[in-house]
């Protein structure tokens, strides 16, 4: 029998589940994390042109709290204007075949879903 994530009578931030949905929870740490996986080194316009929808500050939070947890390096070039180039850490290249685990659950789950509603 399998172990659960979530242990009846303990609260979910104390799991391990719970710390990492804490870790890549929300609605761009993921898609920072993707892009980052797929170029290996980007600058903040480069994010935030790939993102998008991303605003200015979001994004800078978000970038910011993926370097407190470990997940991403910013290195800082010192040269007018300045630099900035950010790349995933060991830490948070071991977290992207979770997503890409998501990705194919979706791509499997997507389409039988849709059919679904339009019955």
């Amino acid at each position: 029998m399998r172990e659960t994530c979530v242990p009846t009578g303990v609260e979910l931030k104390d799991t391990s589940f719970g710390y990492t949905l804490s870790v890549i929870g929300g609605k761009y740490k993921m898609i920072i994390m993707y892009w980052l996986s797929e170029n290996e080194v980007m600058r903040f316009n480069e994010l935030k042109r790939c993102i998008g929808t991303i605003p200015f500050k979001t994004l800078s939070i978000m970038l910011k709290d993926l370097e407190t947890d470990g997940l991403i390096i910013r290195k800082e070039f010192p040269q007018i204007p300045p630099k900035v180039e950010y790349s995933l850490s060991e830490r948070g290249l071991s977290i992207i075949p979770v997503l890409n685990m998501m990705c194919e659950w979706g791509e499997k789950n997507r389409l039988s879903a849709l059919e679904a509603l339009q019955r």
